[in-house]
């Protein structure tokens, strides 16, 4: 259990033509280390829908630590807009990912969800890329 301790999610999510082959990328910190690193191939689908997929890997990963305060970081605008309620979700397959991505976070005492620049998410997009590389090489 990770009680009361913050929990720093970086997400990512890839995809080679958009759509595409498509993977993401999670890295899960507490203090300066890294406590888990997920890299997993999604399937074709757009980068969106991986940046989503990637949000929800991490918060089912944060539920099964049993953390409790959560700060997540996206270097995409669009979901890190979304989740703020700066944007309104228009699109049916983001949608469905969006309700279940808010029906996780209030497992959670505190859940904040920051934009940062690409340059900063560079743990996550690496997992995020190698999952469609390795899936790739092996041939879909």
């Amino acid at each position: 259990m990770i009680p009361d301790k913050l929990i720093e999610i970086y997400i990512d999510g890839a995809s080679k033509g958009n759509p595409g082959p498509s993977g993401i990328g999670v890295v899960i910190c507490q203090g300066t280390e890294t406590i888990r690193n997920i890299s997993s191939f999604i399937g074709n689908t757009t980068n969106n829908i991986a940046e989503y997929t990637a949000l929800i890997y991490g918060l089912e990963e944060a539920l099964l630590l049993k953390a409790q305060v959560l700060k997540i970081y996206s270097d995409s605008q669009l979901l890190c807009r979304q989740l703020n309620k700066v944007y309104k979700v228009k699109d049916p397959d983001i949608l469905e990912l969006y309700k279940r991505a808010v029906h996780l976070i209030p497992g959670f005492k505190k859940v904040t969800i920051d934009n940062i620049p690409r340059e900063s998410n560079r743990g996550a997009d690496k997992l995020a890329n190698k999952a469609v590389r390795e899936r790739l090489r092996k041939g879909l």
